[in-house]
């Protein structure tokens, strides 16, 4: 395999001295599926980062989390994980539908441990798949180009404290993200949110919302 190094990466190679490394370490590691080692520590995973470019060509790196088993491994060149209600913007959907090249980072900070992906994406509300994932808008498949881990060594180590409240599970309605509160969106939230602000104690006002922040609760 050697798509993975352009013009630049064997510049700054030369320059360190590390061309015959760089191509050794690629023998080594990067693979053009999903073997079972990657299949188990992505499926166990309860969170990834996903890099996808926009219209500009900014690069946009968005975390996503789910509970854990939200990313599943269809074959040994598909993944698919779900787009959970955000919060309208759809940077990383829109992204996608527009250069479908993404990058894919998952991370287990106990261990510590890594796995990096590149594929091509597609983002479907229409997915045979997306009614078995409680809480999904879309269904996003990704075609694996390279898989491939990568050293831990500068990964610090953290602990899990608690799952998100807001990770979407079978038959356990979420509650309504308290930035859905803030009276400055309230014109032009979808229906569905508004009628259900009163439910949650009603408005906020921005400072209030910035004050959940801080405390971690929103």
């Amino acid at each position: 395999m050697t798509g993975i190094y352009g013009d630049a990466h064997r510049r700054m190679q030369a320059l360190f001295e590390t061309t015959a490394l760089a191509d050794r370490v690629r023998d080594i590691i990067v693979a053009p599926a999903i073997a079972d080692e990657h299949k188990g520590f992505i499926e166990t995973r309860d969170l990834f980062f996903l890099s996808t470019v926009d219209h500009r060509g900014f690069p946009t790196c968005s975390y996503k989390g789910g509970a854990p088993g939200f990313v599943r491994v269809l074959d040994g060149k598909t993944l698919v994980f779900p787009s959970y209600d955000g919060n309208g913007m759809f940077l990383s959907m829109g992204n996608i539908a527009a250069n479908n090249k993404v990058g894919l980072l998952f991370i287990d900070f106990e261990t510590p441990h890594r796995v990096r992906v590149h594929g091509t994406a597609s983002a479907s509300p229409d997915d045979p798949l997306l009614p078995s994932f409680p809480g999904a808008e879309l269904l996003v498949r990704v075609e694996v180009a390279e898989i491939f881990v990568n050293c831990p060594r500068y990964i610090h180590k953290y602990q899990r404290v608690a799952a998100s409240k807001y990770a979407p599970q079978a038959d356990v309605p979420a509650p309504l993200p308290p930035w859905k509160r803030i009276d400055a969106v309230q014109d032009v939230l979808p229906g569905q949110d508004r009628d259900r602000v009163a439910d949650h104690g009603g408005t906020l006002t921005p400072e209030e919302y910035g004050v959940l922040v801080m405390k971690g609760e929103a």
